[in-house]
């Protein structure tokens, strides 16, 4: 690698090392690490802003955007209390029971949609859950980003990697489902019982707060039906043209901007006051490791420790479905899994068809997919997901430290990736 690409892995450990110790804004110095590359060269405008490769992902930044306006309206209508009411009263008012509700419908959600926009609509709900019952947010909002990185992997749209995947390997959204939907069935169970153990100090609550909410009528909270019946429709609209971009040829980001829009525009309500719910502190970091993460791809670092995989593994179908899978856990933890996918996926291709191109051969892209979108879950900014839930806990004035989300995530993205090795040797190499 050339100097400059030795500088960069330094600007970029720098700033990993100031996102995960705290020691300044993670928004700073994720901008700050951006500026840094850009002034030594490691990538320019045309790459950091414009490049298909390396530059800002603006179709995550929109889709974030278009997704935090239609949640900015949808809070208005009494929607998330509702929500909140009616799944404490399910659970009894028993805090795992009510988790376990809210992971499940994150994890199912996040298969229809993306596991974006699953947690910018669950997250509202689940601060007023914790308020009714006087019970810590943090576990539940962890156990929900990780649930959505969980629910995401099985489906073509759940997670943005696995569009990458898809559009690379020529492979179909029921191919999404038949390879992967029955492991990440498995995951959510696993997953449950993980978060039974991990979280049970925050199970404790108040039983005159449950008693007190168990009293409450749903209907109640509906501040204004014609706001929700509308904000409704958008989102049922916006989700079936999620479900169906491909056949409409309309990008998930155009989609949920033009649904945002259109939502605020017939709403009535002042663009000004919903523009305030918009979390641009989180938009703004994104963009700051977008380009950093881009100066990497485009200094050759990435690729290099690509081309040093596959040359490690070339012929070898089972050591190398077991790299990749762990190898990509591990890299997704550290640096985000959309452009580290962009890179990995012609190599993956390559090794693909050097085995063949036959259908055992496409563990390759399975144990990518699962290793990448598993693998979010490690840190804080493994997923986008993640960086969502910090945003809006810190927002909200609950912040969660750096710390406080991987100590959970190393455990959860281990197990869940380990699970993922006898499900892959047994479907495609013991029973093939």
């Amino acid at each position: 690698m050339s100097v400059t690409a030795w500088v960069a892995v330094a600007v970029f450990t720098v700033a990993y090392v100031l996102i995960a110790t705290e020691r300044i804004h993670r928004v700073a110095a994720a901008l700050g690490g951006a500026v840094v590359m850009l002034l030594i060269g490691a990538t320019d405008a045309e790459h950091a802003f414009f490049d298909k490769d390396t530059a800002v992902d603006w179709n995550v930044l929109f889709l974030l955007l278009g997704m935090m306006l239609i949640v900015s309206v949808l809070k208005r209508t009494g929607a998330f209390e509702y929500l909140a009411i009616w799944s404490v009263k399910r659970a009894r008012g028993r805090p795992f029971r009510v988790m376990t509700i809210l992971v499940v419908v994150t994890a199912v959600a996040s298969a229809m949609l993306d596991n974006v926009t699953t947690v910018l609509l669950i997250a509202p709900v689940t601060f007023l859950v914790c308020e009714r019952l006087a019970v810590p947010v943090a576990p539940f909002l962890i156990a929900e980003a990780m649930a959505s990185n969980i629910g995401g992997t099985s489906t073509l749209v759940g997670d943005p990697p696995n569009i990458i995947i898809a559009s690379r390997g020529g492979l179909t959204y029921n191919d999404f489902l038949i390879h992967l939907a029955p492991i990440v069935i498995l995951l959510v169970v696993v997953f449950v019982a993980l978060c039974r153990v991990l979280f049970r100090s925050a199970f404790r609550t108040d039983p005159d707060r449950v008693a007190q909410v168990m009293t409450l009528r749903e209907r109640d909270a509906i501040r204004d039906p014609r706001l929700l019946a509308l904000s409704a429709g958008v989102l049922t609209l916006v989700t079936i043209a999620f479900a169906v971009h491909t056949v409409v040829a309309l990008e998930p980001s155009v989609v949920a901007l033009i649904g945002g829009l259109a939502l605020l525009a017939f709403s009535r309500l002042d663009a000004t006051d919903v523009a305030k719910d918009v979390e641009w502190p989180t938009l703004a970091f994104f963009a700051g490791l977008f380009v950093m993460i881009g100066a990497l791809v485009h200094t050759g670092v990435i690729g290099s420790l690509s081309e040093a995989l596959a040359g490690a593994v070339e012929g070898k179908l089972l050591l190398a479905s077991m790299v990749l899978l762990w190898g990509s856990a591990g890299l997704s933890a550290i640096v985000d899994n959309i452009p580290y996918v962009a890179t990995m996926s012609p190599i993956v291709a390559d090794l693909v068809h050097a085995n063949g191109d036959t259908s055992q051969s496409q563990v390759l892209w399975w144990a990518l997919a699962l290793g990448a979108d598993l693998g979010g879950n490690a840190t804080a900014v493994g997923a986008s997901a993640n960086v969502v839930i910090l945003g809006l806990a810190e927002r909200a004035g609950k912040p969660i430290s750096f710390w406080e989300f991987t100590k959970y995530g190393l455990i959860v993205a281990t197990v869940t990736v380990a699970v993922c090795v006898p499900y892959l040797w047994l479907r495609y190499f013991a029973l093939a």
